[in-house]
């Protein structure tokens, strides 16, 4: 059986040519990467159609593929993505200032359900990330907001820190998602203190993102159980790390962690 791919999210690489964002990418290991199709990127949202392809096209000479795109929802996105080859556009869903949490999950199902037949137009697949914050967080929420779409187009991508921030444990994140599940993210965080420890101060707390080793997800139990269940899509590191100056040095320790995990854990299942 071929090993589970993995993918890389290019965010914090926006200067490097084309060429050279091949050529990093395969020096780290990597199978594919999920793009940021954004201004000042390779490729420009404005000029998706051409960018995009030409992109996928240079990557391809260093046996990497695009598997994914974070971008906007524009008809010209699905667009490029389907001449360019890729098969799932990522998105993060945000309540609107001075909504409710139930009214948002209502604006949320409208606009899913317009973008259903762009979906089914472009082949091209529509996956939605948990995000700490005031917009879908948990994965039962997640799950809630994706209820009645048909998962082969629009689907759920389940992010270990995320879920981790929200207190879940993987197993039972996961089994919530499991119906509606395209892509699984792999980075990991915890909550940190950042105001003085005082008797009369409200404690204040913010995520740091951190090796895979040092967060509040547990890779292995993830990757464990979503092997177990017979997980066959894209296992993609998103390279967030607090500390920005030492994402190189952390991505590629965790991405070989990573390829051990999966090794290890197929071999064991297979």
């Amino acid at each position: 059986m071929k090993p589970l791919a993995l993918s890389v999210f290019t965010k914090p690489w926006k200067d490097l040519s084309p060429d050279e964002l091949g050529e990093q990418t395969r020096r780290l290991g990597f199978d594919a990467i999920e793009f940021p199709l954004r201004a000042g990127y390779q490729a420009d949202p404005e000029f998706a159609r051409r960018d995009l392809p030409r992109l996928a096209k240079t990557l391809a000479q260093y046996d990497l593929a695009i598997a994914s795109v974070a971008s906007d929802t524009r008809e010209e996105t699905f667009a490029a993505c389907q001449e360019a080859g890729v098969p799932l556009l990522r998105i993060m869903l945000g309540t609107p200032p001075g909504a409710g949490y139930l009214e948002a999950e209502q604006t949320w199902k409208r606009e899913l359900a317009r973008l259903l037949p762009l979906c089914e137009r472009y082949q091209v697949k529509l996956g939605v990330q948990q995000h700490i914050g005031s917009g879908v967080f948990s994965s039962m929420e997640l799950r809630h907001v994706l209820e009645g779409f048909d998962p082969h187009w629009i689907g759920a991508i389940w992010d270990a820190a995320h879920s981790a921030l929200a207190g879940e444990l993987p197993e039972q994140a996961l089994d919530i998602l499991w119906d509606y599940l395209l892509l699984m993210n792999f980075k990991n965080a915890y909550f940190a203190r950042v105001n003085p420890d005082g008797p009369d101060e409200q404690a204040r707390f913010k995520p740091v993102f951190t090796p895979a080793r040092q967060g509040a997800a547990d890779w292995r139990r993830a990757l464990t159980y979503a092997i177990k269940r017979g997980y066959r899509g894209v296992l993609c590191m998103p390279a967030e790390y607090s500390e920005t100056d030492r994402v190189l040095e952390y991505l590629a320790q965790d991405a070989a962690y990573l390829r051990d995990l999966r090794d290890s854990l197929s071999e064991e299942e297979g």
